[in-house]
């Protein structure tokens, strides 16, 4: 049996999917893009705070199922253009103990929704 993971504190799913599954004690979460939650609109100034908006949104699901960063054992990072990777590295990396830091990859991508320049998911267990 899994557990639908939702909350109001991170965006609604724009589509037939969840913002998270439990499944026994691991949490696979949908991709977060940079949409605030609380307005609905997306936050793209600059790499750095569009990046800030999708982390505090993972915050928020993992939160959701009573998790945090330190659960984490895997992400997926799809960015647009690999010349932002040291300013997404940069924002990410602040929400992680490096020592204790999940396995990743980061692939750059032709689109993503909404045209936006990141895109992360991650993998966490209890």
């Amino acid at each position: 049996m899994k557990n639908i993971i939702f909350t109001e504190n991170a965006p609604a799913p724009i589509g037939p999917y969840n913002q998270a599954v439990l499944k026994g004690n691991t949490l696979y979460t949908s991709g977060q893009i940079a949409i605030n939650p609380a307005t609905g609109e997306l936050v793209t100034d600059t790499i750095e705070s569009e990046t800030k908006q999708v982390m505090q949104n993972m915050k928020a699901v993992l939160e959701a199922a009573g998790m945090t960063f330190e659960n984490v054992v895997k992400t997926t990072i799809f960015i647009m253009d690999m010349n932002d990777f040291g300013k997404i590295n940069t924002v990410y990396g602040s929400y992680f103990n490096e020592k204790t830091a999940p396995a990743r990859e980061t692939v750059q991508v032709a689109c993503l929704p909404k045209n936006v320049n990141v895109e992360i998911s991650m993998i966490a267990i209890l």
